[in-house]
């Protein structure tokens, strides 16, 4: 494809450049909904929701998990700052529940407390369980059975 049919993708978190390349198009989770961008797409900002990002190059799906953050996007250039985001194959599934198990104890014993600490113990769960998502599905995706 030509490189007007491409879109400039980066996504980066505080920590680091977690995917940076040439794509065909990307399908992500914002606060409208999912949305996909393909070349020549309409300039918009929006916010990134917690959930699963999907790249897609040359008929491969590059997949992440995301927690947040902001997007640019700017005819066949797209920028996300994300709060957090993994590649799939970067998620390491039993961290991942072990995460979610103690971000929702969290969140029962906030639910008696007040809104901010509920708020932020949210967050990490909603977090934590988009992260087992795509690592459950990346992993079925290559014949790897999870239970």
């Amino acid at each position: 494809m030509a490189a007007e049919n491409k879109i400039k993708f980066k996504i980066v978190t505080p920590e680091r450049t977690v995917f940076e390349d040439q794509i065909d198009q990307v399908i992500l989770p914002t606060a409208d909904g999912e949305i996909t961008v393909l070349p020549n797409h309409i300039p918009l900002i929006s916010v990134l929701q917690a959930g699963e990002l999907i790249a897609k190059k040359d008929g491969e799906e590059i997949a992440m998990a995301v927690s947040g953050g902001i997007v640019e996007v700017r005819k066949n250039e797209m920028t996300i700052l994300a709060d957090t985001a993994e590649r799939a194959e970067e998620i390491d599934m039993e961290r991942a529940e072990e995460a979610r198990a103690r971000a929702e104890k969290l969140k029962e014993e906030k639910i008696r407390s007040d809104e901010t600490d509920y708020a932020t113990a949210a967050a990490i769960l909603e977090k934590n369980l988009a992260r087992i998502k795509v690592a459950k599905k990346h992993l079925t995706r290559r014949g790897i059975k999870i239970e």
